[in-house]
């Protein structure tokens, strides 16, 4: 569905009637994907500057534009990345477009079971957890009701990190757009029957951050971390996720 909000060809029948009606509800939906896009390319290049060069991207999606394996040879040819994703599609196509580049990896795996994805072999294959690594989950949390307890498994994660590793997230919230919050739970039910009645605003997002420390400028919305051009409360607002970048203390 990002494949298709973006503009690329890697999607299928569902994801885009699905898309369409996200977007009879929400037109900004697609500016949202481009937007997170972009955010990922802005955090992959901060933490490159900061001397990562391992990452993994967590429930990854489908390969498209500007892969963060690819943002993050350009800057560092050495840099390693390994995509994480549970859906079979997605595994097959990432394994075949991937496969031409030794310093990638994917895996069969999931947030929700953080211990089966940390100790995956091709996950040691390319990550030295005894160095930093840059954990990014731009796009999944806000998918995962409380009750898959996704705050107890994003810090199994944290605890498994060196100290100077970084945690990237991005997250859905409705704290601008309040209105829109029961109209997309309920279409998102088709596919997340247990989605959450009352979704995560800001402050339950900042728990994801715990034990770790918040880089400037925070907790905000992704059009105001470290853009290249400022964005002004009310263009920030435009595009309802949260993103911020917390180094493991």
């Amino acid at each position: 569905m990002s494949d298709y909000l973006l503009g690329g060809k890697d999607n299928f029948a569902a994801d885009r009637k699905f898309a369409e009606q996200l977007m009879t509800i929400a037109p900004e939906v697609k500016t949202m994907a481009v937007d997170t896009r972009e955010f990922l390319e802005r955090v992959v290049r901060f933490l490159v500057e900061q001397g990562v060069r391992q990452f993994l991207n967590v429930a990854s999606g489908l390969p498209t534009r500007r892969n963060t394996h690819e943002v993050a040879q350009e800057l560092a040819p050495d840099a390693r990345v390994v995509y994480v994703d549970d859906d079979p599609v997605v595994l097959n196509h990432a394994r075949a477009v991937l496969a031409r580049n030794p310093g990638t990896g994917v895996v069969d795996g999931s947030i929700l079971r953080p211990a089966e994805m940390l100790a995956d072999p091709e996950m040691l294959r390319l990550i030295d957890f005894e160095q930093p690594v840059g954990v990014l989950i731009p796009a999944r949390l806000q998918y995962l009701p409380d009750a898959t307890e996704p705050y107890k498994c994003v810090a199994h994660v944290r605890d498994h990190l060196t100290p100077g590793s970084y945690l990237a997230i991005g997250h859905a919230v409705f704290d601008s757009r309040p209105e829109l919050a029961a109209p997309i739970v309920d279409l998102f039910r088709q596919i997340v029957p247990q989605a959450d009645d009352a979704p995560r605003d800001r402050e339950k997002v900042l728990r994801f951050f715990d034990g770790t420390e918040l880089v400037d400028p925070g907790l905000v919305y992704i059009r105001q971390w470290r853009p290249e051009v400022p964005q002004s409360t009310g263009q920030a607002q435009r595009v309802w996720i949260v993103g911020g970048v917390g180094q493991v203390l």
